[in-house]
């Protein structure tokens, strides 16, 4: 069965499931547009893994509607998705070339054409010469390449892949995200969950933050930047920073240097009287946008309204 992946290619729409008497996910809604890495991103526990999976169909939503292209996914919609899972899972006494010939196989490939990607595949990610070695005699980093290399071997228009650099050291996690974005330019729609932020800022077209199963943000970076980081200041100081204040918040700071954010109702001008006025000497202050990680954090350790 061909399936229209037009935007969005995926919408997910009031989405509740709750398992047991717990409410995992609370009326989520979000879609991811053709062509965009969109980042998923949350604390462990925050609800992402249960979405991806009731999207698929592995669980039945509590309420809502979920759909790929249109529609509830279908398993015969293989060919167009790519699904890498957070918990990996290859045969450990298969070869690398038959294990990824196999997959593309069942994928739709033809065996030859199967057995030609796998080894351009293994060729890019420098494991040809690992072909005909056990899986599980690889190191966990290689077998993470050649789990990327099952999950986008017939290559999917929809690529789901969650923590795919989890366990890579530097070089090879730089090698995967030259990956994912050669299949963003060949058109593939790519849903990236991390807890790397410096992969999100790189990769990202969109952003969107869940805690506790419910959205907290969801825009580009440049748009949450500019949301989060409404009033505040980076300063340089000489002297000794008022630990406390009702004009401001201090959201770190070093011996000479600090990130303030005004108290609810006052401005910048209003920290910088506080400051004068407690006998600091300002050699410079600025306005700042806060990285993604600040915003992750900032939200994360939250206090929600009881």
């Amino acid at each position: 069965m061909s399936v229209s992946l037009d935007p969005p290619t995926v919408l997910v729409e009031d989405f509740t499931l709750r398992l047991g008497d717990k409410t995992i996910v609370d009326d989520l809604s979000f879609d991811v547009r053709r062509g965009e890495v969109f980042a998923f991103l949350g604390s462990n526990g925050s609800g992402k893994t249960s979405t991806i999976r009731t999207l698929l169909g592995i669980y039945k939503p509590t309420s809502g509607r979920l759909l790929v292209g249109g529609r509830p996914y279908d398993p015969s919609w293989t060919a167009n998705l790519g699904y890498l899972p957070e918990e990996r899972g290859l045969y450990g006494r298969s070869r690398v070339l038959e294990t990824m010939t196999y997959f593309g196989e069942l994928k739709g490939l033809a065996g030859a054409e199967a057995k030609r990607r796998s080894r351009a595949f293994l060729e890019r990610v420098g494991l040809a010469d690992k072909a005909m070695v056990l899986l599980r005699k690889l190191s966990g980093g290689e077998q993470q390449k050649v789990q990327l290399g099952v999950t986008t071997i017939n290559e999917p228009e929809l690529l789901i892949l969650d923590e795919p650099t989890k366990g890579l050291d530097p070089v090879n996690r730089e090698l995967l995200l030259e990956l994912v974005l050669e299949h963003k330019a060949r058109g593939a729609t790519i849903v990236y969950i991390t807890h790397q932020m410096d992969e999100v800022e790189r990769l990202a077209d969109r952003v969107m933050i869940i805690k506790s199963g419910r959205r907290q943000l969801l825009g580009s970076l440049a748009e949450i930047r500019r949301e989060r980081g409404d009033g505040m200041l980076e300063i340089e100081f000489e002297g000794a920073l008022p630990p406390r204040h009702d004009a401001y918040d201090v959201l770190k700071s070093t011996a000479t240097t600090a990130t303030l954010k005004p108290a609810a109702g006052r401005t910048d001008q209003d920290v910088c009287l506080a400051l004068l006025g407690a006998g600091l000497r300002l050699r410079r202050y600025r306005t700042a946008e806060p990285s993604l990680t600040e915003i992750f954090i900032e939200i994360h350790t939250r206090k929600e309204p009881a």
